[in-house]
């Protein structure tokens, strides 16, 4: 089984600004993580992040081609306004699962709503580290029962 971990923008600074909100983790610890758990399962597991949102959605498009089983995708600032980013998701035909560290609903207003939700199996958030790891479990799920 194939699944692709997209990280969005300014996650490669996470450990080394707003230490607090991220619990100090890094981009690199989380992938180590996530490659450990995706070893236990059996999975394939590729990592990408970058800050530039074309770049996000010709990944995506990527993955398509590549026939991945499930996506990962934590899209940072973008879950609350990319529509291209949105857009790319909807075309897959595997199971989309959008994670956050943080509870993105008890953010203001403008930093709530997720326009990614719609086009996701399902999301998880609030809880840091784990989050990734309940969703690497949950798209390996998801993408069993597609099969």
């Amino acid at each position: 089984m194939k699944v692709l971990m997209l990280h969005g923008i300014n996650h490669d600074l996470f450990g080394k600004c707003e230490p607090i909100r991220h619990a100090g983790i890094t981009l690199e610890q989380i992938d180590d993580r996530l490659r450990a758990l995706a070893r236990e399962l059996d999975v394939d597991l590729t990592s990408f992040q970058t800050n530039n949102e074309g770049a996000m959605c010709i990944r995506i498009e990527q993955g398509a081609r590549e026939q991945v089983d499930a996506v990962l995708i934590n899209a940072g600032a973008w879950t609350h306004s990319s529509y291209d980013i949105r857009d790319a998701l909807a075309h897959l035909s595997v199971p989309v699962i959008e994670l956050h560290m943080a509870n993105i609903h008890r953010n203001e207003p403008l930093h709530q709503p997720s326009v990614l939700s719609e086009v996701a199996r399902g999301q998880i958030c609030g809880f840091g580290l784990d989050s990734y790891l309940l969703g690497l479990r949950a798209a390996v799920n998801a993408a069993q029962d597609c099969r």
